[in-house]
């Protein structure tokens, strides 16, 4: 055999492994089936040349590249801990940016039904008379809207706070697949319920109680909703317009993703009900109150538009299907 003509015949093939195993961290779902490809055919190569006895050189190169690749193929995951760290620091952050155009879009919207619903309320009295009875409103506005954030231990209400949140945020995520329409229904109904207890509370001159305790928690509370909202409505709209790709595929191809913001909203809504468990009705200064969750809001939008904007722009997707099914670290 000419062991010559032979390198030269393979040797785009070794050098395009070699390429693959130095990118591994960052390879495609295809890349990866390449470097699987490539390390079994590189082996075969492996033997040919060892065989022939010609070239100690090149068997010793071969085999560090062989493996390394067998390493990039089967090596171990790293600790699980570094996959969470990763998960919060890129994926996540990424795929609300990436995303940011349908969540920023619904929270825009909802805003405006719940400002055109209270407004509609305050400034209407017979459409205040008409949503209870007098005594019953004046129960409301003077009492049990403030009484809401009290009434309980802090740290149960948290819990509570956070179970129902979770619950509202996965309605309006997964529901969406379904044309859309039940993740519009989930806030809609949530924008009217906030619209109308603002409009009662500014009816009766209580304008500055409603914000002073929504404000603290309900900032990041209802950005997380926004998203899920936002996130389930895409999914929606992919089921109708996929675009070039089949139904199925664009739908599995977002769902991903979306999974990924379910469980990244988990904590996200833990941070909003704590802060409603323990700041909203416990935290007696008003502003104290007002600035903790607009500090919240904005760590979470500087989380966003920071860390997400860099790891899109790195190509982070979010989708789990584009990682290698082990991913090593070796090499």
């Amino acid at each position: 055999m000419d062991l010559d003509v032979f390198a030269a015949a393979h040797r785009p093939s070794w050098e395009r492994l070699d390429h693959l195993v130095r990118r591994r961290r960052r390879l495609s779902g295809a890349e990866v089936d390449e470097l699987v490809e490539l390390y079994q055919r590189v082996s075969t190569h492996l033997s040919v040349v060892r065989s022939s006895g010609q070239d100690p050189v090149l068997v010793g190169w071969l085999s560090g590249l062989v493996a390394r690749a067998r390493s990039a193929v089967t090596g171990a995951h790293e600790p699980a801990w570094r996959d969470v760290v990763r998960f919060f620091v890129r994926t996540f952050p990424a795929i609300l940016y990436r995303l940011r155009w349908w969540w920023i879009t619904t929270s825009l919207s909802a805003v405006a039904v719940s400002v055109g619903v209270a407004v509609w309320i305050a400034v209407n009295p017979e459409v205040t008379s008409a949503i209870g009875p007098p005594e019953q409103i004046r129960a409301y506005v003077e009492n049990d809207f403030a009484n809401y954030y009290v009434e309980h231990p802090g740290a149960s209400f948290a819990a509570q706070v956070w179970t129902n949140n979770a619950w509202v945020a996965a309605q309006a995520l997964i529901f969406g697949v379904f044309l859309c329409l039940p993740a519009v229904y989930v806030l809609l109904l949530n924008s009217v319920n906030i619209g109308v207890a603002g409009g009662l509370m500014f009816a009766h001159g209580k304008g500055d109680v409603f914000l002073g305790l929504i404000l603290p928690h309900g900032l990041l509370e209802m950005t997380a909703v926004f998203v899920a909202a936002g996130v389930g409505i895409k999914l929606g709209w992919t089921v109708i317009a996929p675009g070039a790709r089949p139904r199925l595929q664009a739908l599995a191809e977002e769902a991903r993703p979306a999974i990924a913001v379910a469980l990244g909203l988990v904590v996200v809504l833990f941070v909003s009900g704590l802060i409603e468990g323990l700041v909203t009705g416990w935290v007696h200064i008003t502003w104290l109150r007002i600035s903790i969750g607009v500090v919240a809001e904005v760590l979470f939008l500087a989380y966003v538009f920071v860390l997400g904007r860099a790891a899109h722009a790195e190509g982070e997707t979010g989708d789990i299907d584009a990682r290698p099914q082990t991913a090593p670290v070796a090499g």
